[in-house]
């Protein structure tokens, strides 16, 4: 079995390459995320290959729907699959069975939002999209602050201001941002400046978002002694966070270091 991911276009059609179409042509069957939107762009370049849904409710079942074929595309929504979506199962899966897997480069929000940014590229990590809520989502974002790297995540418009909001919280408000909205889109947008003018500009966010947060510095070592000293004496959360303001550290990064001790 040769299963190859095929990248394709995050918004405009042209955004896809030479191979990519070939391997489209090629292959027996297109298995895809959504049938009509893969269908669309199949269309679009005069392409009849059939394709088969194959999406996060079915992945489970790959190897028997794709069992039939001996050479089969993938292709998600929109980028390339494997990044925050069913192709990074199906991948797992498919190398467990022994098949072949391919991946092509091609589109995805990530790079051309990162690259935008105007913020450093050097080292970067990527989170994708963060948990919902709860603790692990806090303790994701305090592990992305402590990287002392650039930071990209995805987020959707209905979560964009409740994840500035927390975004603030752990970085501060002045903390650089750029937001990445609709690329390769008609509506593309690249606002650059602070967490909080980020979180007046988009009061009714809409369309998708790619975040990047600039690398967030590391305490002082006086502050690092000051904190060790306040742990030694048994201080933590709420306590820790009073003592630290109290002692002169800014309020969001005491508040970020009392967290962490959670």
């Amino acid at each position: 079995m040769r299963l190859v991911l095929v990248p394709t276009p995050i918004g405009n059609l042209e955004d896809i390459t030479l191979r990519a179409l070939r391997t489209l042509r090629e292959a027996e069957v297109v298995a895809c995320e959504d049938t009509r939107r893969t269908g669309f762009l199949l269309r679009h370049y005069g392409i009849p290959t059939p394709t088969l849904r194959l999406d996060g409710h079915t992945v489970g079942q790959a190897r028997e729907l794709l069992s039939p074929y001996a050479y089969v595309a993938y292709a998600t929504d929109a980028g390339t699959p494997g990044i925050s979506d069913p192709g990074a199962e199906l991948v797992r899966l498919a190398l467990e069975w022994g098949w072949r897997v391919e991946a092509l480069p091609g589109p995805t929000a990530l790079i051309p939002a990162l690259v935008a940014s105007g913020l450093p590229t050097h080292r970067f990590t990527f989170e994708g999209f963060l948990p919902k809520a709860g603790g692990e989502r806090q303790r994701r974002l305090l592990a992305l602050a402590r990287e002392g790297r650039t930071a990209v995540l995805y987020e959707s418009p209905h979560r964009l201001r409740k994840t500035l909001e927390d975004l603030i919280g752990v970085y501060g408000p002045a903390h650089p941002v750029a937001v990445a909205r609709e690329i390769s889109k008609v509506h593309e947008e690249v606002f650059r400046g602070s967490l909080k003018e980020a979180w007046e500009r988009f009061a009714e966010p809409r369309g998708e978002f790619v975040l990047v947060l600039g690398p967030k510095e590391a305490p002082p070592p006086e502050v690092e002694g000051l904190l060790a000293g306040l742990r030694a004496q048994g201080l933590a959360g709420k306590a820790l966070f009073r003592a630290l303001v109290a002692r002169g550290v800014p309020r969001n990064e005491a508040y970020r270091l009392a967290l962490e001790e959670e």
